[in-house]
Formats: C-alpha cells, structure tokens, sequence
C-alpha cells in the first residue's frame, strides 16, 4: 500500500487556502499512515462521490522523516534515543530541542493562519504496514491551537511534534520493535499535522462520532459472518474506542440487531457513560503528556450541548422500553439509534461503501478510522483518518465440539480470537489464581514486563494466562498492560473473574496488534473458566515466580488449535 512521492504537493504556507488537502514539508518518507492517506485519497475522490454523506481527507500536512533526521542531529539525540532512559527523560530532551529553520518557518506559517483544533500524529516508516501494524505504539497529541497570539500556538504545535518524535524512543516502541526484530535505528518518523473533525461547543471542540471499522471480523455474533465485519462507534474523540473503553460495536449487515447482552441493566451499564473532547479552555501546561489538551465529559455535557440526540436512545422504566432519541426522561443509552436504526444520516451504508472501496484497493482486509460530524439541518461530514491492512489467517483448523472437554485440556472456549495452530510452546505464565486482586492490576502489569523481556531475550514464544480483560485501561476490568509488556505471548487466555468480564473492545489499538500479530486470544466464559486447569499448572515446577505470577517451562509443547469459522479453540496438555 504505497503512494507514490512525487503524488503528493510541496506545503503551501495558506494551508486551508491550499489547492490541494494534502500536501508535505520536506524531500523525505510520508510514512506509513501517511502512505496510506495518499494512496486512498484517489479512491475516495473517485468511488464514494454518490454517498449521501459527504466523505474527505481532512486538511493535512505531512513533515517529512527529512525533518526527523535534520532535528536528531541538530539538537544531538542519537546517544539519547539509542539507551535505556525512561520515557519521561526522553521527552524532556526531545522538547529542549530547535526545529530545523525551514521547519520552524513553515509552522510559524501555519498557525499564523489557522485558529482552529490541530492533531499531530505519527507517521513512522514501520507504521501500518502488513505483518508491522504498530498500531497505538507511538503518540499522537491534539493542541487547541486558539491562543491569541501567534507565538503561543507556534510554541504549542511544535511541542506536540516535539513529543512524537520523542515517542519513536519510548519504551514500548522500542519492545514493539523487538517483536520484529528491528532496531530502533532502522525507525524514523514523519508527522502528520491535520485539522481535528468536530465542531465547537463552548470549551469543548468534539465530533458528533468516531469510529473503528473492519472489514473482517473475528468474533461475528448472530447471523453475521466474518467477512460482514465490524464497526465500534463513540460519540467524541476517538480516544475512546482505540484505548478499549466502552463503545457501541456492531456488524454493518446487520445495524439494527441487537447486542448479545442479557438484560437492558446489563447494557446501560456495558455502554458509553463519557466521552473525550479537546478542551479549548486553559489547561495545566504538561508538554510531555499526550493528553494535556483532551478533558473527559459527561452524557450530560453532550446533552447540553445538543449533540446527544444524534447518538442516544432514552430508557423508559415504567414500561421498560427503549426509544430512540433523547425526548423523554430516563437513563440515555449511547447506542447510535437515530443514526443505526432510523436512518436520519446513512452512516451506516457509507461506513461499508469506504470499507469495501477501501478493501478492494489495498488487496487485502482493512480496518479504517474515521470521525463524524453533523449539523442541524442533518447535513454530515465524515472525515477519513486512517486506512491499514488487517492479517488474515485464513488456513483451515478443525475443532470438533468433544476436544473440549477431552481429557489433557488446559482451556477451552467457544469464543476465540484468531485462526490456527501452533504446537511450539513450552512456555507459560500465569497469573496466580490464590494470589490473584483486582487493586493489585497494575502491580501484575509491571511483574509480567519483567518476564515478558526475559523471554524475549531468550527468543521463548510463551502462553500467558490470567483474569479479566488484558490491555484494558481500566485496572478494574483487568490488567492495564501495555502491548510492549505482553508482545512475546504466542496464544492468551482471558478467564472470567467476579465483576471484571467484558468483551473484547474490536477498535482498540491493542485488539488489533493481537489480530495483526496472529496470537491466538481465548476469551471465556464463566463456565468456561472454571474448567481452566489450574492446578496442573500448579504442579508444574517454577522457572521463575514473582508475588502475583508463575512462569513453568514444559517437558513438551503445548497443543494450541483455533478454528476461526466456529471461533472454538483448546489448548490442551501432553501429560
């Protein structure tokens, strides 16, 4: 997926004057994000032209991996980009560092004209490529680009490129790239620059929707099939959806059908309740942190600010009913109702029109990003934000229904992530199911680093078990590892605790590096989970053990088998 360099405009400094919406500062690389804009953009302006929604790359300027390698040896980075410092010491040095002068220039330029929410997002040479998704591993950050005066604005963007720059060094870039097998001299990072898609609503600046879709997808539910796909929709910022918190997720064959949830409780309390926005007001001034300008709001801000009606239904108690829209008093349900199931904007039908356009340029599945904004008169906007080729495994594996509860089974479930089977692996940490505490979340994180690196050195492919949700950011739901923590894990299990389960979140950037990186990912049930076979791990002798984890070493390896039609997968023992 490569567009040609030459395709794309030199910056001009009128930015939304430009006579083209994509443009580049600098002779380098685009990037891999980038790449994939430039190469999808045609496509866009050619096949999506009849949609009732009005579909574009939002303004954008691309700064070059020119500018990358100008600033590391301007400002002498190398020594600090090839060790060991922690994150916030990079940064640091990263921020201290001059611009290029025709950089600086051209950015001076670019704010002096542009007063509105800016993203700066990566774009490195590795990025979103097939088999190297690095998806959600470097930063991305928005600044509100409404100061007064110039300076500040210019101060600002620069800080923000500062900071992505910095990120192509931070610690789970660098463990990202060992799964690879790259060096982080071999990575470099364009930026891209590009207006954020929303609208203002007094100190907040937020689309009415963000979304996540797929073209595959590897947990269909009722009558839906792989290849119908998925899409996760939130209302604000996307934040929400590629971190793993709760969103609307549903297949677009099928808008309108109900979620798998057992109660309407049980799917107010599984639903959006905030939302994330660009705060244009003042915020403590932290450069170093990639959330600095974003604030979290509540249902009722986007009550307030009369962008709930487009996203929510209302539950009516005393019939015990759900309508569409937000006319009525009751609880809101963020479940995209007016839009799914009413059809006052077809978001729906352009969401799959882009993915099958989108699918049939690039040769393989894609997962695709995009932001969504509607204005009173019903009029919509959906800016396209990012295409990337989704891995596939598509080799047949059977399961029969009775290797489930075959003698030998470690796990078991009928809800598995992934296709195939591996019988490499001798390897397994788990969580200590005595030991086990949800207030102990992100002590487990920080222990399971320390394993997941040793094996990495070793070049030992391992399977990790434990409770909860893996990757969530919510200690409470499950252990809030980062992907960098857990990279070396051939297949997961994710058993069900008390309070904690939930399911996986397919829009989230650690979803789809399991997907992208083929591990297999189990996903159970209660019922499922109290089959899991604990105490033959127990016996098992320790290779090592940490307060909350045990790591044993097999006498032989694991049998690991996915059938990704049925989604049933066992992974079962040899004595």
């Amino acid at each position: 997926m490569k567009a040609e360099r030459g395709t794309v405009a030199r910056f001009e400094r009128e930015f939304f004057n430009a006579e083209t919406p994509f443009t580049a500062i600098g002779e380098g690389e685009l990037g891999g994000k980038a790449q994939g804009l430039a190469f999808i953009r045609q496509t866009i302006a050619e096949r999506l032209t009849g949609c009732d929604v009005l579909v574009t790359i939002p303004q954008l300027v691309v700064i070059t991996t020119e500018h990358f390698d100008a600033f590391m040896k301007l400002n002498d980075l190398a020594e600090d980009a090839a060790s060991d410092l922690p994150d916030e010491r990079i940064a640091h040095r990263f921020l201290q560092g001059n611009l290029p002068t025709q950089l600086a220039g051209d950015l001076r330029a670019l704010v002096a004209a542009v007063k509105q929410p800016l993203a700066v997002r990566s774009s490195s040479l590795l990025e979103d490529a097939i088999e190297r998704p690095f998806a959600g591993v470097y930063a991305t950050k928005m600044t509100p680009n409404n100061q007064l005066d110039n300076d500040t604005r210019f101060k600002r963007l620069a800080e923000a490129v500062k900071l992505v720059w910095a990120s192509t060094f931070f610690r789970e870039a660098r463990g990202y790239l060992k799964t690879v097998r790259r060096s982080a001299g071999e990575e470099k990072m364009a930026v891209i620059v590009q207006e954020v898609v929303g609208g203002r609503h007094g100190d907040r600046f937020y689309p009415n929707v963000s979304g996540v879709a797929r073209s595959y997808n590897y947990y269909p539910s009722g009558h839906a099939r792989p290849e119908d796909g998925v899409a996760s929709l939130a209302l604000g910022l996307g934040k929400a959806i590629v971190d793993g918190e709760p969103c609307w997720s549903y297949s677009p064959a099928y808008p309108k059908a109900p979620p798998p949830y057992n109660s309407i409780g049980e799917l107010l309390d599984a639903t959006q309740r905030e939302f994330w926005a660009v705060t244009m007001g003042a915020a403590p001034y932290d450069p170093g942190k990639e959330a600095e300008h974003l604030v979290r709001c509540s249902l009722a801000d986007a009550e307030a600010d009369d962008t709930l009606r487009f996203v929510a239904s209302t539950y009516d108690n005393e019939s015990q009913r759900i309508t569409a829209g937000t006319w009525g008093k009751g609880p809101r349900l963020v479940n995209f109702a007016p839009l799914l199931s009413y059809g006052q904007v077809e978001l729906n039908d352009t969401v799959r029109q882009v993915l099958a356009a989108c699918e049939e340029v690039v040769g393989e599945p894609v997962e695709i990003e995009f932001a969504v904004t509607l204005s009173q008169d019903g009029q919509a906007r959906l800016g396209f934000l990012q295409v990337r080729p989704l891995v596939v495994a598509r080799e047949a594996v059977e399961v029969a229904e009775e290797e489930l509860a075959a003698p030998g089974v470690l796990a078991a479930s009928r809800r598995v992530l992934g296709n195939g089977a591996d019988e490499s692996v001798l390897d397994v940490v788990y969580v200590k199911p005595a030991a086990f505490d949800v207030k102990a979340t992100p002590a487990i994180a920080k222990e399971l680093e320390g394993i997941n690196n040793a094996l990495l050195r070793e070049g030992r492919a391992y399977l990790l078990a434990g409770f909860g949700r893996w990757g969530t950011s919510d200690q409470w739901g499950g252990v809030p590892v980062e992907w960098a923590q857990i990279c070396g894990a051939r297949a997961i299990v994710e058993a069900s605790a008390s309070g904690m389960h939930a399911d996986p979140s397919q829009g989230s950037h650690f979803f789809h590096n399991l997907t992208s990186f083929r591990v297999l990912y189990f996903s159970l049930d209660e019922g499922e989970s109290r089959r899991v076979d604990w105490g033959w791990l127990d016996a098992r002798p320790a290779a090592a053990e940490t307060r909350f984890l045990r790591h044993v070493r097999l006498d032989a390896p694991l049998s690991i088998k996915v059938d990704g039609r049925t989604g049933m997968g066992v992974i079962a023992h040899r004595g």
